[in-house]
């Protein structure tokens, strides 16, 4: 019998079940993963974080002391990156010792990440820059076809504005054309203006669903924004995105874009793992 001891947590609701595999005894696999994410049947959770050293990582190639943030998506998928994530994994080690603050470096598959504790609470993460791709794609959800700009922030971003959030169908996932676009997959934004600098998004994101958010998508929704509103958006690079998880500050720099937000661990336990 396999017991695994774990922490559940959120950034803007985001939520995350983590593990900590200093020396990469648990190799979770694809259906552990989905077992672990399941909200009826296992904890629950938008993915799984996984903190193993470095080293451990055979495609990473820097310090190899550096806690790495082994990302999965619900569906057990691996992805490059998660924002919200980042905050959360930088909270879970500094409540476990792992690391110090104020300043963390976490080591991701789109790269080395800073962590930087906030007066509140929260942090501020590190996102690299965030490109934006002005050969537009079209995103389809039922019988309703938008434009989108890509974004590519470590992980790729399709982001379309609309009018009304409330009237997005997301009954099935979205697709998208060309096809071959985005051979991985990719995580569909939808964004209305509310103001100068301040948006509001919905999100679909791949291998899990829509999620009440998702930092590198307030990222890339920032970004694209930026571009598609210039001639009406003032001078500045901060924006707040709103999602239906709360709200989060996002700083657009041309080699470096930073993301601002809570990160909350909830609880700690033991799960029974199926299988032998």
């Amino acid at each position: 019998m396999r017991t695994w001891k774990f922490a559940k947590g959120h950034g803007t609701l985001n939520d995350f079940v983590l593990l900590a595999d200093r020396h990469g005894m648990l190799d979770p696999s694809d259906c552990d993963v989905r077992f672990l994410c399941d909200r009826r049947a296992g904890i629950g959770g938008d993915g799984l974080l996984r903190a193993i050293q470095a080293r451990h990582i055979k495609e990473w190639d820097g310090d190899p002391e550096l806690w790495f943030m082994d990302y999965r998506n619900a569906d057990g998928s691996v992805a490059e990156m998660c924002g919200n994530g980042v905050r959360v994994f930088a909270r879970y080690l500094l409540d476990e010792g792992l690391a110090s603050g104020p300043a963390i470096q976490v080591a991701t598959r789109a790269g080395l990440k800073d962590a930087i504790v906030l007066n509140d609470g929260g942090f501020r993460v590190s996102m690299g820059p965030a490109q934006v791709d002005s050969r537009e794609v079209e995103v389809t959800i039922g019988s309703d076809v938008y434009p989108a700009l890509p974004v590519d922030v470590g992980n790729p971003h399709a982001v379309s504005f609309v009018e009304d959030l409330d009237l997005l169908n997301f009954a099935g996932s979205p697709q998208w054309s060309p096809a071959d676009r985005f051979p991985a997959g990719v995580n569909c934004e939808f964004v209305r203006r509310l103001g100068d600098h301040h948006i509001a998004m919905r999100v679909y994101e791949r291998g899990v669903g829509e999620t009440p958010s998702c930092g590198t998508g307030t990222v890339a929704a920032a970004a694209a924004s930026a571009a598609h509103f210039a001639a009406i958006t003032s001078a500045g690079s901060t924006w707040q995105v709103d999602v239906p998880g709360g709200s989060l500050e996002v700083e657009l720099g041309p080699g470096e874009s930073w993301l601002s937000g809570p990160a909350v661990i909830v609880g700690h336990g033991e799960v029974v793992m199926p299988g032998a």
